[in-house]
């Protein structure tokens, strides 16, 4: 009887826990998994994750479906509950990875992931699900390009931690990408209409998603921030021009996102898309049979297509920007009606407050010499003069002057200028909108490998997500990392909650305007500055590419 009476109290007791683990932290192990835990309801039917370190955690979610060259629309319903606790699969790449350089791949730690073209998947990271709470949301757009990556690509992109700190809903997105979400059939009927910016509707898509599903997680779908870095921030600044995103979400971050300031106009986007199906051997008429060829047939058709109308353009004297002809954005009527630097465009998203900036050496020329670290000062002003002619000793002057702790002659290589200088044009045009802009410049540099790779393109990733424990390949792992990832992480975190970016760990943060140029500049001394490097824009850009 006392054996029984036992089993009674102990079952009593564990019913809390068990209802805990709908809701709240368990408080009995790091992870809390089983047919039970983390178990919500979404539009299409329930589905299970597991709470790890109190955080709950669901991968792989899908939020829509779509067929080749369709638009996304309501993903499939199902009846019993869904697992939900592995990634999803990820788009696949015209350039699969076969080789990688070892020394980079140590620094990024890649996760490629599977290959399927149904990829609409997204995963959510929330402290409390079923709780009625509003949290703070914050949606990541993974960058590479229009072309390539994905939610889970860097160890960085995990959702734990800066969803544990403060207290906020992390949403990863995968979708469509390179010719599946850009190919541009329009000129073939109606059914293909929207094949131009397919992977662009499946970001609103997912937004959408957010906006019905999210509440069940924890969070406030009245309050969405949308960031993402590289070819993420492009896509944050295509979504504040796209008006079919309007009210989705309400404040935005653009990390390095220096491909977001030009859409592709149809008369060229129409021609690839001409130019692939005669790659393919297709005829007008013959266009749905393009729905049926394997992908890496199509990919390399794509390939082909982008290379002989980037050569026609050429040939008929046509500028195509510095990376010349990629898949991307595509200016569309009612969809994409509007440049970006358009006044129209900027009205779309007036009331979204705007977070932007990059970092200090992005895509770093000294990476590609043999021992930057041996470079003599004489040879890095050979190099400079190839670059700058005349104006070399100015350029060195200027890069003194506003960063006067440097002191590697291969510093003077390493200033990145271009994503710098869109990110100045980005807040230079948001800045005439009622909604607050502020600017940073990640300027930390990395000690791992001899401090070789300094403030490199996605080294400020880790910070934001406070992920330094699992970046420190990239980060080193030291006291100073971990410092700067709780002053960063933070700022981004009060920014989603409020749209401002200050709190007590750094110095007065001003909002940006064009004329007094403030800047955070983040590193071990956390400092604002105003145009602090305007001598060194103004005498043109370093070939850091």
């Amino acid at each position: 009887m006392k054996t029984k009476t036992l089993l009674a109290s102990i079952a009593v007791l564990t019913l809390p826990l068990m209802a805990v683990a709908q809701t709240s932290k368990p408080v009995t192990a790091p992870l809390a998994t089983g047919k039970d835990v983390a178990v919500v309801a979404t539009e299409q039917g329930k589905v299970r994750g597991y709470v790890h370190n109190g955080i709950f955690t669901f991968k792989g979610i899908p939020y829509a479906k779509a067929e080749r060259f369709m638009p996304p629309t309501k993903p499939d319903s199902w009846a019993d509950v869904r697992s939900s606790m592995a990634y999803g699969p990820v788009c696949p790449l015209m350039d699969p990875t076969t080789t990688v350089q070892d020394e980079s791949e140590f620094v990024f730690h890649h996760d490629w992931g599977y290959p399927n073209e149904d990829c609409l998947r997204l995963n959510v990271w929330s402290a409390g699900v079923n709780d009625s709470k509003k949290r703070p949301v914050m949606v990541w757009l993974h960058g590479g390009g229009h072309t390539a990556g994905s939610s889970q690509e860097l160890p960085s992109y995990d959702g734990e931690n800066i969803s544990k700190k403060g207290d906020v809903v992390l949403v990863s997105v995968n979708h469509r990408l390179n010719i599946l979400g850009f190919l541009d059939l329009s000129a073939y009927g109606e059914k293909y209409k929207s094949s131009t910016n397919a992977s662009i509707r499946d970001l609103v898509a997912a937004l959408e998603w957010v906006k019905l599903n999210i509440a069940n997680f924890g969070g406030d779908p009245d309050n969405v921030t949308i960031f993402g870095q590289s070819g993420g921030g492009g896509k944050v600044n295509t979504l504040l021009n796209t008006p079919s995103a309007k009210g989705l979400f309400h404040k935005a971050i653009v990390q390095s996102g220096g491909l977001g300031l030009q859409f592709h106009e149809q008369a060229v986007t129409k021609r690839i898309g001409a130019a692939v199906l005669e790659e393919l051997g297709l005829q007008p008429a013959q266009v749905d049979s393009i729905q049926k060829v394997p992908y890496e047939k199509l990919a390399a058709a794509g390939k082909r297509a982008v290379r002989k109308v980037q050569d026609q353009l050429k040939s008929e004297g046509k500028a195509m920007g510095m990376f010349g002809l990629s898949w991307g954005p595509i200016q569309e009527e009612g969809f994409l009606p509007y440049q970006p630097t358009e006044p129209a465009a900027r009205a779309i998203a007036s009331t979204v407050p705007l977070l932007i900036g990059s970092t200090k050496n992005e895509f770093m020329a000294s990476l590609r010499l043999p021992d930057s670290n041996a470079l003599t000062p004489a040879e890095a002003k050979s190099q400079l003069q190839k670059q700058h002619g005349d104006k070399a000793d100015a350029y060195i002057a200027a890069l003194k002057k506003a960063y006067p702790d440097d002191s590697k002659p291969s510093d003077l290589l390493d200033v990145d200028g271009m994503f710098r200088r869109s990110a100045i044009r980005m807040a230079d045009l948001k800045a005439a909108s009622p909604a607050p802009v502020y600017m940073y410049l990640f300027t930390w540099q990395s000690p791992v490998l001899d401090g070789r790779y300094k403030a490199v393109h996605c080294m400020e990733i880790p910070f934001v997500f406070n992920n330094i424990a699992r970046c420190e390949e990239m980060t080193g792992g030291g006291k100073e990392a971990y410092a700067l990832a709780d002053k960063v992480s933070q700022s981004w975190i009060n920014f989603a909650r409020t749209g401002n970016p200050n709190h007590k760990g750094l110095p007065t943060w001003q909002k940006y305007t064009p004329a007094n140029g403030a800047t955070m500049l983040f590193d071990n001394q956390c400092v604002q500055k105003n145009h602090h490097d305007k001598e060194v824009l103004a005498i043109g850009p370093a070939s850091t590419l």
